[in-house]
Parts: C-alpha cells; sequence; structure tokens
C-alpha cells in the first residue's frame, strides 16, 4: 500500500536524479543509490554497480543541461521496498556537434528505505529496437 509520504519521497529522489542530470553533477545523482545498487543501464556492461566516474564522463559528453521528463510513472510501495516504472524523455545537446540528442526511454526504479530516507537499490533502463534485422536502437518512438 502506497501512503502519501513515501510516494512524495520517492519522487522526490526521482526529481534530485533529475536535477542532478540537469546540472550535470554526478554526485548528486550517485547520492540516491545505495551502495550496493545495481544498474542495468543503456550503456554496457551487462550488469554493472553505479559507476560515478562513468556517468561523470557520459555527463561531460553533453553541453549545458541533460533533461529528463517523466511520463506515466507509477509508484508502488510496500514495507521498505519500492517500485516504481514508466517512460522518461532524455533530451541534450552533444558537445562534439551541438546536435539535440532526445529520446524516451523505458525506465523500472526500484528503492529500499534506508535509515528513514529512500536509496535507489536497482535501475534499469532501455529502449526498444527494431526487429527487422538492423538492431537498431528505435530512438524515434514517441509515447
Amino acid at each position: 500500500m502506497n501512503t502519501d509520504a513515501d510516494e512524495t519521497a520517492i519522487r522526490a529522489v526521482l526529481k534530485t536524479v533529475g536535477q542532478g542530470h540537469h546540472d550535470k553533477d554526478a554526485t548528486t545523482i550517485g547520492e540516491q543509490f545505495a551502495p550496493d545498487a545495481v544498474v542495468f543501464d543503456l550503456a554496457p556492461p551487462l550488469a554493472p554497480r553505479f559507476d560515478h566516474q562513468g556517468l561523470a564522463a557520459w555527463l561531460d559528453t553533453w553541453d549545458g543541461p541533460v533533461a529528463q521528463e517523466w511520463r506515466d510513472l507509477t509508484v508502488t510501495t510496500g514495507g521498505d521496498l519500492a517500485f516504481c516504472h514508466g517512460l522518461c524523455k532524455v533530451t541534450a545537446t552533444t558537445k562534439s556537434d551541438g546536435q539535440r540528442a532526445e529520446w524516451w526511454q523505458r525506465a523500472t526504479v526500484c528503492l529500499r528505505r534506508v535509515d528513514g530516507g529512500w536509496k535507489i537499490v536497482h535501475e534499469h533502463t532501455s529502449v526498444p529496437f527494431h526487429m527487422d534485422g538492423s538492431f537498431r536502437a528505435a530512438i524515434d518512438l514517441q509515447p
């Protein structure tokens, strides 16, 4: 059962992660994750832990803010565990050539209550890929 306070706190964690992306602040983002968090992200490897240096390097490939916009976010809590899923639009400008990049990704975020607050313990993001043999990421899809 969700409590309003839990859902508000969990949405605040995700908002802080989004603000960290906007500000290109890997430390703020990392503070939202438990030390043993598993992150199934778009980039390799298959099953990494939260990688502060890798995230900082990725954020540095963008010129200006990296925006995140959630849509259809569902939050479910049960005791000290929470499960969230929805679509997240990422928008940024490449540093290398000034091109605007924008894609929607699917996201699942699991949190655990730790010392009275919520920490991300598992995150999984993905984009669909074209099933026509090309294996191209389908980043042109819109919800």
